[in-house]
């Protein structure tokens, strides 16, 4: 009896731990935070001073004495401290009966990750305040989210295209048959256009202004007409604020070395799929989900490059996330479905 009472108000929750954003689910409530993957803290006293949004509005503007960092690099953690700090946060702000017991966590971790890898995302729920961790694989959380029938021995590939990483895994009979996880996402197309303006321009921006780049005009195949932006940055040559003009084309050339590995990490996935989910592929499609499948053309450049359809899901920032949620409003259903490996 006690414990169906602690299971009524112990508000179990889903987690998309993301290299760029986090999203949380709250059984019986939906998405309730998404907000960026970014801590603000005191260099010298390590007191953590903003989490998420007030962080993110600190990048690049802070004084010497604070830092603003993202916590988790390629989908991994890579400081388990601020990661510990980030997720406590998050958790107290959706947990409305805290008095009445820890919650169990569903976490989202890329499909490539290591043992020490998975132990890390488990110590940093606990300490935050767990009573039980869940670990699933990005690509069938995001399969479960979009609705796709993963429990059926047909073939289905997602393609989650994150900030950290690009997942790509075929899916059948409540399983990953064969995944792919490269280390290659939105930040780093991010980077490559910070890069790009550096050797081409000599203009010198940061992080948030090259993600307004990629918002605005990135592309991954030809759009017509071609965009335009006025990009705001420092001259490395004068050392003086400066203006210039980028258009869509320079953008596209800018990504072409993150988008060919994306192009590439799928060619393999294909060649390593079982011929009679091949099958199924050809007929059903590719799933494209996740942040970084909003760059415009992706979708058109891969069905080029693949020749099978490419369909893009509704809302793919959160797909995620709601597979998070469909596991935990069915945890006994999804358990085969859960990724393996306690701690030592």
């Amino acid at each position: 009896m006690s414990f169906h009472f602690r299971e009524i108000f112990a508000n179990d929750v889903g987690i998309d731990l993301g290299t760029s954003n986090t999203l949380i689910y709250v059984r019986g409530k939906g998405i309730v935070v998404n907000e960026p993957s970014i801590v603000a803290y005191d260099r010298d006293t390590q007191q953590v001073l903003a989490i998420g949004n007030e962080a993110k509005e600190m990048l690049g503007r802070t004084p010497e004495d604070v830092m603003t960092i993202r916590p988790l690099k390629d989908g991994v953690i890579a400081d388990f401290e601020k990661t510990e700090e980030m997720l406590r946060s998050f958790i107290r702000k959706v947990q409305s009966n805290r008095l009445f017991g820890r919650p169990r966590i569903v976490i989202c971790v890329p499909s490539g990750i290591t043992e020490v890898e998975k132990r890390a995302v488990r110590d940093s729920a606990e300490s935050a305040g767990a009573r039980e961790v869940f670990l699933i694989a990005e690509p069938m959380a995001a399969a479960i989210g979009i609705g796709l029938p993963v429990e059926l021995p047909v073939g289905n590939m997602v393609i989650d295209v994150g900030g950290g990483t690009c997942e790509i895994a075929v899916i059948a009979l409540s399983g990953i048959v064969t995944s792919t996880s490269i280390r290659v996402g939105g930040d780093e197309m991010d980077r490559a256009i910070v890069q790009f303006l550096k050797k081409k321009y000599n203009l010198l921006i940061g992080e948030r202004t090259a993600e307004q780049i990629k918002i605005e005009v990135a592309s991954a195949f030809e759009v017509e007409p071609e965009l335009e932006t006025r990009v705001k940055g420092r001259d490395l040559v004068g050392g003086i604020p400066k203006t210039i003009i980028l258009c869509s084309s320079e953008v596209r050339e800018a990504l072409a070395e993150p988008i060919s590995q994306i192009v590439d990490a799928v060619r393999i996935s294909l060649e390593r799929t079982p011929p009679e989910l091949a099958s199924d592929i050809l007929d059903r499609g590719i799933i494209l989900s996740g942040g970084g499948s909003l760059l415009r053309g992706l979708d058109q450049r891969l069905r080029e490059e693949t020749n099978l359809p490419i369909n893009m899901v509704e809302d793919p920032l959160t797909c995620v996330v709601r597979g998070t949620g469909k596991v935990l409003e069915n945890l006994q259903y999804y358990t085969k479905m859960l990724l393996t490996g306690k701690r030592r």
